[in-house]
């Protein structure tokens, strides 16, 4: 057993003890709103604070829960699942099934647009309930095949992909795709439906040809309506936390289909991240930067430390080469950072350049990025050959 496994192997300990012993009771106990759903925000004293309920959030505490017990959490998870469950599907589904991006504590529409980014986390969520509630599967495979057909039938983008609105309007982007992606490959690994495996190949596909930049292998955010970058600065933005993200993604993707492009070119974009995106003074992931590895911007968001270690464990498991293990535990010890809070449980969302962190609540929309990490991470400590 290397060095360098063993720090990964006793971070992941360490996370997973975060996420049985504190945070799944905390956002159960005080997260799920007694009234239905889960509320969007918790005070650092693990208070509720009240607010609209964004569309794309909820369905993130289905999946946070529906994982709960993979990791060995004894609480009502399934409980949990249900409740943040049936309130999803009274009250932002619209009439034509796809889901509204906004409602209020009492489940009114506040927004009822239908925006391509939440529709791929519905279809994740359902995913995840028909994972571990197979009395729930066959609903749930209808409803993503539904929202699948429906953006299809109105959204398809001539050159792959889909337009993120009705009607389409610049600029387009690649972090909805990503999520899309995700759901697809999510659906592909329990289902035998060949649509969700052929649309993931799309969205890869799309990813390797328009979405990447040969010269530096870093991954474009925003486009205009015909796949060409976007023009000014915000064409050239490119986030670190993606590059590990589609990085993680297109590893996947790359095993699945067996395509060594595919896996080149996510280590080259997990290269440039970790040798670009990082704030070697305090060894976090940075929030942007330019298309010449200039820096945008230098705060630090909780979610691109998820995504580093997601795609390092990755790397390291189809590589076999150690460094990603130490990339994975230099993420977690950046994480972990996030997590020290007076309440356990909750975490801070945002670091400045100079390693203090703004004073806000916790959002609750990054429980699924960090459950996302830590499953990934158990799932590849677990598989190491030193763990036989």
């Amino acid at each position: 057993m290397t060095n360098a496994f063993a720090d990964a192997a006793r971070l992941r300990d360490r996370l997973k003890t975060w996420a049985t012993e504190a945070a799944y009771p905390l956002w159960w106990d005080k997260g799920a709103d007694p009234a239905g759903g889960f509320f969007e925000k918790l005070s650092l004293e693990g208070d509720p604070v009240q607010g609209p309920r964004r569309g794309r959030v909820l369905p993130r505490q289905i999946y946070s829960y529906s994982v709960a017990g993979d990791l060995g959490w004894s609480g009502p998870w399934r409980k949990a699942v249900e409740h943040g469950l049936s309130f999803y599907l009274s009250n932002y589904r619209r009439p034509d099934g796809l889901f509204r991006a906004l409602v209020g504590p009492d489940g009114a529409s506040l927004d009822d647009s239908a925006a391509l980014y939440d529709q791929a986390f519905a279809m994740f969520a359902a995913a995840a309930v028909a994972r571990v509630a197979p009395e729930r599967a066959d609903a749930m495979r209808a409803l993503a095949t539904e929202v699948r057909g429906k953006l299809i039938a109105t959204r398809k983008h001539p050159q792959g992909g889909f337009y993120l609105t009705d009607p389409p309007s610049p600029p387009q982007g690649s972090n909805e795709h990503m999520h899309l992606l995700e759901a697809c490959l999510a659906w592909s690994e329990i289902d035998a439906d060949p649509v969700w495996r052929a649309l993931a190949d799309e969205i890869a596909e799309l990813t390797l040809a328009k979405f990447i930049q040969a010269e530096s292998g870093m991954l474009r955010e925003f486009f205009d309506l015909d796949w060409n970058p976007a023009s000014g600065r915000e064409g050239r933005i490119c986030e670190p936390g993606h590059q590990f993200e589609w990085g993680w993604l297109l590893l996947r993707w790359g095993k699945l289909a067996g395509r060594a492009d595919a896996t080149a070119a996510a280590l080259r974009m997990i290269e440039a991240g970790e040798t670009h995106g990082i704030n070697l003074e305090n060894g976090v992931a940075i929030n942007a930067l330019l298309d010449d590895f200039s820096i945008d911007d230098a705060n630090a968001r909780l979610w691109p430390q998820t995504e580093r270690i997601k795609a390092a464990v990755l790397a390291a498991e189809i590589t076999g080469e150690d460094k990603y293990w130490a990339m994975a535990a230099a993420g977690a010890e950046g994480l972990m950072a996030y997590l020290r809070t007076p309440v356990p449980g909750v975490w801070r969302d945002k670091m400045r350049p100079d390693g203090d962190f703004i004073d806000e609540p916790a959002p609750a929309s990054s429980f699924y990025h960090i459950l996302c990490a830590i499953v990934e991470f158990d799932r590849a400590v677990s598989a190491h050959p030193a763990k036989a």
